[in-house]
């Protein structure tokens, strides 16, 4: 079975690594030598033996009638989706690691790969290592799932637990980040939550089987979050973390990015520095967690290699994946219930209760202010509450 790789970067060079180190395994595992025998890239790479079978045109690829399956990793949409769109109605099964294309077009392609008998896989575009999708398609499909929470980056959790263990300041640690390589130069898409966010419309739209727009879920980042914050949380036991979260209430889906501080009973507070972990929720299964590496060049091109051995074992015969092109609809964002924990100068404190009735009080020894837990509120109804409340300093939501 003869696979081409497009993009030679660190998942691809991956990809490649896994599949020339692992022929045996894989050979055991599908019954096939399974070989890479083009690369796509635009760069020259003098010295590698990949060299040897690289092109810098897609046609040359597109158009070999000898390659099976092709791997895509070269990120974006542009040109991943043609070259994704045309591979799949060429007859060849794609396996992608690239979340903004599973998220803008995975309906499409999943129902492109189907027309075609072939298949489109991408375990990797969420999680890196961590199994996630192919639960979600073939284990966990007695269940109505009821919610999805998740630690879906590793570069801000990395930084979220490094400054909650030294009391650092966000901007020092970003730069510890971006020094050590978990974090991008413009870290826009982690630290903003917008990777989060494509990662749980996957998620989403995979549990509920129909298209979600990413751009209709609400998303915040982690560039507010300070030391007190962490300083609060210790106090009640619990941690600062940013969750990818969905959840189905009384027919309708609700999803959002934002950071949350999550008490020690639950699973994910115990998930540090680089780690990711999904927590499904199913009305019959109860509670799932799915933990590993998020991200990185061996445990992503592993995921990455997995799914070619599935497209290897169903060569010529699609696997259905209940991903519907039809929208699902995301539910207004200020109907969502959560409970929120809120800092509020000293002065202001005699007047919390007549505007949010009875709080949680907690006292981290911070001069000048205090800090309280609400009641369960709609997201619009707390927002009317909080611009009432002089004062206030900041607020973070509570899982």
């Amino acid at each position: 079975m003869n696979v081409a790789v497009l993009g030679y970067g660190t998942i691809g060079a991956g990809v490649v690594k896994v599949i020339q180190t692992n022929s045996e395994v894989l050979k055991k595992n599908t019954g096939k030598n399974v070989q890479v025998t083009r690369v796509l890239d635009l760069r020259d790479f003098p010295g590698d033996p990949v060299q040897d079978i690289l092109t810098h045109d897609y046609n040359d690829i597109l158009n070999d009638d000898n390659i099976d399956i092709i791997v895509e990793t070269m990120g974006g949409t542009k040109p991943a989706f043609e070259f994704v769109k045309n591979a799949l109605l060429k007859g060849k099964s794609v396996c992608s690691s690239n979340k903004e294309l599973v998220a803008a077009h995975g309906a499409e392609l999943i129902a492109i790969a189907k027309e075609k008998s072939v298949n489109f896989f991408f375990e990797a575009s969420v999680g890196g290592g961590i199994p996630i999708i192919r639960p979600l398609i073939d284990c966990i499909t007695a269940d109505e799932i009821t919610q999805i929470n998740g630690i879906l980056n590793g570069t801000t959790n990395f930084i979220l637990t490094k400054m909650a263990n030294e009391g650092a300041e966000f901007a020092e640690v970003l730069k510890v980040a971006q020094d050590l390589g978990y974090a991008e130069k413009d870290p826009t898409a982690d630290v903003e939550g917008f990777d989060a966010c494509r990662k749980i419309a996957i998620l989403t739209s995979l549990a509920y089987g129909q298209q979600v727009n990413y751009e209709d879920i609400y998303t915040e980042g982690i560039t507010k979050i300070t030391p007190e914050d962490f300083a609060y949380a210790k106090k009640i036991g619990s941690a600062v973390k940013i969750f990818g979260t969905s959840r189905k209430v009384d027919g309708k889906v609700y999803a959002m990015v934002a950071p949350q501080i999550v008490d020690n009973a639950n699973p994910l507070y115990s998930v540090n520095d680089v780690f990711n972990a999904i927590c499904v929720t199913g009305n019959m299964l109860g509670d799932a967690m799915f933990y590993g590496a998020g991200a990185g060049m061996l445990p992503t091109a592993s995921a990455v290699v997995a799914d070619v051995v599935m497209a290897v074992r169903h060569i010529n015969d699609n696997i259905n994946i209940n991903w519907d092109p039809q929208p699902l609809e995301i539910a207004p964002f200020g109907e969502m219930s959560n409970r929120f924990f809120v800092r509020v100068q000293e002065k202001s404190k005699n007047d919390v209760e007549s505007v949010f009735g009875e709080v949680q009080w907690i006292d981290a020894g911070i001069s000048g202010e205090c800090g309280f837990i609400t009641k369960e509120i709609k997201e619009a109804d707390f927002a009317d509450m909080y611009e009432k409340l002089e004062g206030t300093i900041t607020r973070i939501r509570v899982s």
